[in-house]
């Protein structure tokens, strides 16, 4: 799961997914405290933003990152303690310099993965995808009503969910194969919005396909809310 910066400052929050033992990787902020192993293998309790500041230039590895611009971070993986959460977690700075001194742009992420998997290279590019998690919220909540449900009980909300989950997953299948969207349109799919279009086109052809063939069905739905044609 990957958790927004905000969430992950939560302790509370971090706290639930420990107890559902759910897999995260989130942010943190500079002046957290979290508790690391000194060379007496006594516990100190240090910032962050300190902390970076204290590790080797060897400590830090560079990590190309492949966006629409490719970019290089220097990433330190550091295990630690933070109150009240039980174990060592892997924390990762991840810097756009490879000093401190240098950095104009700091990050921390923690994540409960281990540290067998949370590599350096797993931590910076695992978050790069978040933009797509937010994109995702974006595309349901402004063109599928993700957020606009008029539902309280939990099996209706659920209902709901799936039904928004199950359309944009159709949709952007139907961006990305070229076979299927050709029944739909006589021109290229290829943006959401436009399979989108498609997708009203042709569920709105179908409904009224059905409605031609089943309009006692419709009329005896309507009735019994009330409404009557004269």
């Amino acid at each position: 799961m990957l958790i927004d910066a905000g969430y992950g400052n939560n302790t509370t929050f971090l706290l639930e997914l420990e107890k559902r033992k759910l897999k995260y990787l989130g942010g943190l902020a500079k002046n957290r405290k979290v508790i690391r192993e000194t060379q007496t293998n006594k516990g100190e309790e240090i910032r962050l933003d300190k902390l970076a500041e204290s590790l080797p230039v060897e400590a830090f590895s560079a990590i190309q990152l492949n966006l629409d611009k490719p970019k290089t971070v220097w990433v330190a993986p550091v295990e630690v303690e933070l109150s009240p959460i039980e174990g060592k977690r892997t924390i990762a700075i991840v810097m756009n310099a490879s000093t401190f001194e240098q950095a104009s742009d700091v990050d921390y992420f923690i994540t409960n993965i281990s540290d067998s998997v949370a590599t350096a290279e797993w931590i910076v590019t695992t978050y790069a995808q978040r933009n797509w998690v937010e994109v995702f919220y974006r595309e349901a909540k402004g063109w599928l009503g993700l957020s606009e449900y008029q539902v309280r009980d939990y099996r209706s909300l659920i209902r709901h969910f799936i039904l928004v989950f199950c359309a944009y997953t159709f949709i952007l299948w139907h961006t990305k194969t070229g076979g299927l969207r050709r029944r739909w349109a006589t021109k290229p799919l290829n943006t959401f919005t436009e399979a989108l279009d498609a997708f009203r086109t042709a569920m709105s052809f179908r409904f009224m396909e059905w409605l031609n063939h089943n309009r006692d069905v419709f009329i005896s739905y309507k009735a019994t809310l009330g409404f009557v044609w004269g």
